[in-house]
C-alpha cells in the first residue's frame, strides 16, 4: 500500500520557490509591458539577453539583504511590503548605473518610472499571492513522533519557532511510562500504520536519544513504513536543518555525534581563495577606514573623551591568544571592578560607541589582525580568555570552536542577536558549530549578505 502524502515545501524548496518566482514574474511583467505598451528601455531579446542576468541577479541579491527569502518575513505582509519597496528601489538605482551591461539611459523619464513601477508590482502581487497560497496552513508537513514522552512537548517548542509548518499530530512512547499529554494523541504500536494511513503521515522523527527502540515490533513496522514512502529521519538532523545549528546542550561532551566536518576544512582550494579573498577585503576596509578615521578621530575627541584605539586579549584558533584592535566604545576604566560580559543596552557604552557597534565601524581595526593572519573575515567571533575559561567549565564542547581562524563576523553573529549569559553563549555555540560543520563558500556568501543586512538595519552589536 502507498501511504498517500499532501503538498509540502521544504524550507530550503521555498527560498529556492522565492528567488525564481521573483524573477520569472518580474521578466514576464516586464515583457508583456515591452510588448502591449511603448516601453523601450528594458526589451526581451537574444542579443541583450544579459540585460535579464544582471537584472536578474541585483534582484536576488539585494532581495538576500533586504530579507525578501526570510520566511518569517516572506509570510509577514507588512515586512515584505517593507522589504519589496527597497529592494525594487535598489535594484532599479543599481540597474540603471550599470554601464555596458544594461540598457542606454532613456531619454523619456516615464520609462524609468514605468520599469520602477512594473517591478515593484510584479513582486507585491507575487509575494501576496505566496502568503495566500504557500504560506497558509494547506502546505503543513504531518509529523509523528517516536521517542520518549516526557522530552517530547520541548522538541516540538523548538521546532515551532522555526518551522511552523511541521505539525506533530501524535507519537509513540517508547518509555515505559507515558506521560499524559492532553495536546498530543498518544499512539499505541499496534495502531501505528493506521494513524500513519488516516492521517497522511509523511515524516516521523525519532526523538529519543538516551532510549532505544527496544521493542522489535516497533523496529518491524517502522522498517515497513519507511519501504511504503515514508521519510523517517532523528530529531537531531530535523533541528539542525529547520534552524541552521546543531542542537548541543550544556552536558554534551561526545563531539562525533556531530561529525563529520565540513570538507572545506581540509580542502586546499577552498583554504587558499579564503585567505586570498580575507587579504583582498582587509586592504578595501583599512583603505575606507582611513578615509573615515580623521572624522571619527575628531568625533570621538568631543563624545568619547579619551583614546581612539583600544586593544584586549582573545583566544585564536588552537586556543592560541593574539591582541584585538577595535575603536573604543566604552568610558574609560570600564572594568575597573573586573572583567564582565557586556549586555544589552551596557551603560558603560558611550552614545558615540552605540552608534559604532551598531554600524559595526567599531570593528574595521580588526582587519589588520585579519592580514596578520590571526583572523579571518568569517568565523565565530574571539572571546576572552577569562570568558573561554569560565564558559567552556559549563559547555564542555564550547573549545570546539577554536578548531577555526576566529572571524569579523560569523554565522552566530547574522542568526542571533546580542548575548551576555551562558544560555546566550550556548546557543551562539550552536551556530558557532553548525559553520564549522557545513562551512563552504555558499555559506561565506550569504553570511557576507547577512552581515550587509545587520549593518544597514542597525543590528550590530
Amino acid at each position: 500500500m502507498i501511504v498517500p502524502q499532501r503538498i509540502h515545501f521544504e524550507i530550503s524548496e521555498r527560498k529556492v520557490l522565492l528567488r525564481l518566482m521573483d524573477v520569472f514574474i518580474t521578466v514576464l511583467t516586464l515583457g508583456l509591458i515591452g510588448h502591449y505598451f511603448q516601453f523601450d528601455y528594458f526589451k526581451l531579446s537574444q542579443t541583450n539577453f544579459y540585460w535579464t542576468i544582471v537584472l536578474a541577479v541585483y534582484l536576488i541579491l539585494f532581495g538576500t539583504i533586504f530579507e525578501m527569502y526570510n520566511l518569517q518575513t516572506a509570510s509577514n505582509r507588512y515586512q515584505i511590503s517593507k522589504s519589496i519597496i527597497l529592494t525594487t528601489s535598489v535594484t532599479v538605482l543599481f540597474y540603471l548605473l550599470t554601464p555596458f551591461y544594461t540598457p542606454i539611459l532613456p531619454s523619456n523619464r516615464l520609462q524609468i518610472l514605468l520599469f520602477f513601477f512594473s517591478i515593484l508590482f510584479s513582486l507585491a502581487l507575487w509575494r501576496y499571492l505566496y502568503i495566500v497560497l504557500f504560506a497558509s496552513n494547506r502546505f503543513t508537513k504531518k509529523v509523528l513522533f517516536v521517542g520518549n514522552s516526557n522530552e517530547i512537548g520541548i522538541l516540538i517548542a523548538e521546532l515551532a519557532k522555526f518551522n511552523p509548518h511541521y505539525r506533530v499530530l501524535g507519537y509513540v512512547a517508547v518509555n515505559e511510562v507515558p506521560s499524559k499529554r492532553t495536546d498530543l494523541k498518544s499512539i499505541a504500536i499496534e495502531d501505528l500504520e493506521d494513524f500513519v494511513y488516516e492521517n497522511y503521515i509523511s515524516e516521523i522523527v525519532v526523538t529519543s536519544t538516551k532510549n532505544k527502540l527496544t521493542s522489535l515490533d516497533l523496529y518491524n513496522k517502522l522498517l515497513r513504513l519507511l519501504e511504503k514512502g515514508i521519510v523517517i529521519r532523528k530529531y537531531n538532523q530535523v533541528y539542525e536543518y529547520s534552524t541552521y545549528r546543531l542542537p548541543i546542550h550544556f552536558e554534551d561532551r561526545e563531539l562525533y555525534k556531530f561529525f563529520p566536518f565540513s570538507r572545506s576544512n581540509q580542502n586546499k582550494f577552498y583554504v587558499y581563495y579564503s585567505r586570498f579573498f580575507d587579504i583582498l577585503f582587509s586592504l578595501i576596509g583599512l583603505s575606507v577606514f582611513f578615509i573615515i578615521a580623521p572624522i571619527l578621530f575628531v568625533i570621538n575627541i568631543f563624545a568619547n573623551k579619551g583614546s581612539f584605539f583600544y586593544s584586549q586579549i582573545r583566544v585564536g584558533k588552537n586556543g592560541i591568544p593574539f591582541t584585538i584592535y577595535k575603536m573604543r566604545t566604552m568610558v574609560q576604566n570600564a572594568e575597573v571592578n573586573g572583567a564582565v560580559f557586556a549586555v544589552q543596552n551596557d551603560s558603560r557604552i558611550t552614545p558615540f560607541g552605540k552608534f559604532l557597534r551598531k554600524t559595526r565601524i567599531d570593528e574595521l581595526p580588526q582587519f589588520i589582525n585579519v592580514l596578520k593572519g590571526e583572523m579571518a573575515i568569517i568565523g565565530p567571533r574571539p572571546e576572552r580568555p577569562f570568558f573561554v575559561e569560565q564558559i567552556a567549565n559549563s559547555i564542555p564542547l564550547y573549545q570546539t570552536r577554536h578548531v577555526i581562524k576566529p572571524g569579523l563576523t560569523g554565522w552566530a553573529q547574522v542568526n542571533y542577536p546580542y548575548g551576555s549569559s551562558l544560555e546566550d553563549s550556548l546557543m551562539k555555540l550552536r551556530y558557532d558549530l553548525y559553520y564549522i560543520k557545513h562551512r563552504s563558500l555558499f555559506l561565506d556568501i550569504n553570511i557576507v549578505v547577512k552581515t550587509m543586512s545587520t549593518v544597514l538595519f542597525f543590528r550590530g552589536q
